[in-house]
């Protein structure tokens, strides 16, 4: 049982990131940025209203309020001040899926967000506060402090596995200000092996342990949507839309 999430409505004002109609067509579900690192008020109305069109499920995706470093740069904050601003997120977008009578199906954070709370569990303890009041499930990584604490808590969670980002040699995702473009096919023979042995190749050669119960892409990266084609019809056997359960 096997999904496909990305990261969109990453645009803002006349600025246009990322073909999110196109990746449209090879998703299950998407992550919607909320304002903080990316999108505006209308990107995310229209985000919201082209997948209710698809048929693809939605779920928030908050990150740190830096749209110059687009949510990718740390930022020290206090357990509250995290979940506070994971709920102001959320509900942000909750508000537009209200309006077109959709349900909000999961929280993944976004960039330098994620990679704090893989390692500190204060941050991983605020999305967590965050999340028991949405009532909703998490796109998480395995192996980690977030993963440890909403297991303790018990808040259900999917781990995931990037199809178009490098891997150290812990078996930790390697976030970068700018994504480099991937070959499809290299993407896809990738994912394949995540799913079908748990491993990776991390940037010194060395293999490492992953899970891939969904596969990520990102709209930012270089050739997304033949990326996330080629990894759509590379996982077609293995794809089941019911992994994340719906609110």
């Amino acid at each position: 049982m096997i999904t496909i999430n990305c990261d969109m409505g990453e645009s803002f004002g006349i600025y246009r990131l990322g073909d999110d109609d196109a990746l449209m067509n090879y998703v299950t579900h998407i992550n919607v940025a909320c304002g903080f690192h990316a999108s505006d008020p209308n990107v995310m109305w229209q985000t919201v209203r082209n997948a209710k069109k698809k048929g693809v499920k939605i779920g928030a995706h908050p990150g740190l309020a830096d749209r110059e470093g687009f949510g990718r740069r740390e930022i020290k904050m206090t357990r509250e001040e995290i979940a506070a601003n994971v709920l102001y997120q959320a509900g942000a977008l909750q508000a537009f899926l209200t309006a077109e009578r959709m349900p909000l199906t999961h929280i993944k954070p976004h960039g330098a967000l994620m990679g704090m709370a893989q390692k500190d569990e204060e941050v991983a303890n605020g999305i967590a506060d965050a999340v028991e009041v949405l009532k909703v499930p998490v796109i998480a990584i395995g192996n980690c402090v977030l993963a440890d604490v909403l297991a303790r808590r018990g808040i259900p969670f999917v781990r995931e596995f990037y199809a178009d980002l490098d891997y150290d040699d812990k078996g930790v995702q390697i976030i970068t200000m700018h994504h480099e473009a991937i070959a499809p096919d290299r993407a896809s023979a990738k994912v394949l092996r995540a799913i079908q042995e748990g491993r990776t190749t991390s940037t010194s050669g060395t293999d490492v342990s992953v899970f891939a119960e969904s596969i990520c892409l990102h709209s930012d990266t270089p050739g997304a949507a033949e990326v996330a084609r080629a990894v759509f019809e590379a996982t077609r056997s293995y794809l089941q839309d019911n992994l994340l359960p719906t609110t």
